[in-house]
This record gives C-alpha cells, structure tokens and sequence, in this order.
C-alpha cells in the first residue's frame, strides 16, 4: 500500500514552531565582527611622453625616411621622389615615438666621475 504524504501546510507549520523556539537562542549568538578588508595601493604608473614624426612607407609596409613633425614638406618631397622612380606605392603615415630620458643614477655617476 502507498503512504499518504503529509500535507504542506501541516509541514510548514512544524518548521515554523522549531524555527521560534531557536529564535531566542540565536538573539543570545554574539554576531561575529567581520574585519575591515585592507586596501593594497599600487602607484600610479607614469605616463610615457611621446613625440610625432612622419615616416615614409613602401607598399610593403618597409619604412623608407623618418622626418621630425614640423618637416612634413619634406617628407611629401621624398614621397613624390619615389613614386617618380616607378610603379611601387608609397605613402606617409605619422608615427608615435616614446621619448626615453636617461637614467638619473647614469646622470649622477657621469658627474662624480668627471
């Protein structure tokens, strides 16, 4: 023969009373105090100074001339050399160059040296 299962209701009633009489008990547990989480700080990574230039590209993508910004004349006069020369493609695309300082411990050995 089956079981006849026990109603729902009569189930949540029974959890309900064992749950109020924990109640009191769990007001009496001290909650446990969480620590403050530490942050860790990380420097601030510096920025990289960068200068412009011009270079002038094969259609193969070969550098063929590198000017300063300021010289894009002549950088458009080299251009139109080698198109002149024959049936290769070429163009000018600017290009970005991280300017590199010297060391200041290269600075300072220099100095005590001289």
């Amino acid at each position: 023969m089956a079981r006849k299962t026990a109603s729902r209701l009569a189930l949540r009633r029974e959890a309900e009373a064992a749950e109020s009489q924990d109640a009191p008990k769990a007001k009496k547990k001290r909650k446990a105090t969480r620590k403050k989480a530490t942050t860790t700080r990380r420097k601030a990574k510096a920025t990289e100074r960068k200068r412009l230039v011009w270079g002038v590209f094969s259609g193969s993508l070969k550098e063929e001339a590198r000017f300063p910004y300021d010289q894009r004349k002549e950088a458009e006069e080299k251009l139109e050399k080698l198109l002149a020369r024959g049936k290769k493609v070429y163009f000018i695309q600017p290009i970005k160059e991280v300017i590199t300082a010297p060391a200041a411990s290269d600075e300072e050995a220099d100095t005590e040296e001289g």
